[in-house]
């Protein structure tokens, strides 16, 4: 069952949204305080740099908007006490049936998570994900996400259903913001011919993944030769970029 309008016309907003790891280790360096930004000041930043942020970034943004918009929705994810983190959004239709929509995966169109829904399927489905297809499994206190890829390989990714309490997800906000890895990652959605692919860069690599196969993009071997390619993707400053990767790039040195 796909999203209902309420919830797509939210989730649609961020369409052009990256997720990405580069605004978190930028703004690492700006400032000795807090390294979770508000959303005013992430509007701020897209504004002027057209960037966005990490999966915890782009809960909040989208948690603000689903308010906004009046809908309700509640952060969820899973080891949210530890440095593997992640969260994510579930949204309530008018109905009570709840939908995962997960930024911080670009790769995941809003889907139907409650078991006790009519419409509630755990086959694998098609048309949720470019170049695979989606399963949905509950499992004890969540679900279970499973990514069935055409050359047979089966990913997953396991959420605990509970509602993060606000304190306890600014506490991971804040961790996670600090950590600092030296393998820079950016995901986005792009059209391609008739459908959405999805784009990924992620230690010093790009590829793009469509529903008729992986096309790796080729190799760079230069910060400046990244920075455009990023930007012709992405739009982010091209300032910006070279300012991210060059951290990067010294870490992984």
């Amino acid at each position: 069952m796909l999203p209902t309008s309420e919830i797509l016309a939210t989730w649609k907003k961020f369409d052009d949204f990256p997720m990405d790891t580069l605004t978190k280790a930028w703004y690492y360096h700006q400032s000795d305080g807090k390294k979770q930004r508000s959303v005013e000041l992430m509007r701020e930043h897209r504004s002027k740099l057209g960037v966005t942020g990490n999966c915890f970034d782009l809960a909040f943004w989208l948690l603000d908007e689903f308010k906004k918009d009046g809908v309700v929705a509640y952060p969820v994810g899973h080891d949210i006490d530890n440095d593997g983190a992640h969260v994510a959004v579930l949204a309530v239709n008018e109905k009570g049936n709840r939908f995962l929509c997960d930024l911080g995966d670009q790769w995941l169109t809003p889907i139907l998570i409650d078991s006790n829904s009519e419409d509630f399927s755990e086959e694998v489905l098609s048309g949720f994900f470019p170049g695979a297809k989606v399963q949905v499994k509950t499992v004890e206190r969540g679900i279970e996400v499973l990514y069935h890829r055409p050359n047979g390989k089966i990913s997953k990714q396991t959420y605990n259903l509970e509602p993060i309490p606000p304190d306890v997800l600014l506490n991971a906000a804040e961790r996670s913001q600090n950590n600092i890895y030296p393998k820079p990652l950016l995901e986005c959605r792009l059209p391609y011919k008739n459908e959405i692919a999805h784009w990924e860069f992620y230690n010093w690599e790009s590829f793009l993944s469509t529903n008729h196969g992986l096309y790796p993009d080729s190799p760079l071997s230069t910060v400046d030769a990244w920075v455009e390619r990023i930007h012709q993707k992405t739009g982010y400053d091209r300032k910006f970029l070279y300012d991210s990767l060059k951290i990067y790039r010294d870490l992984g040195e």
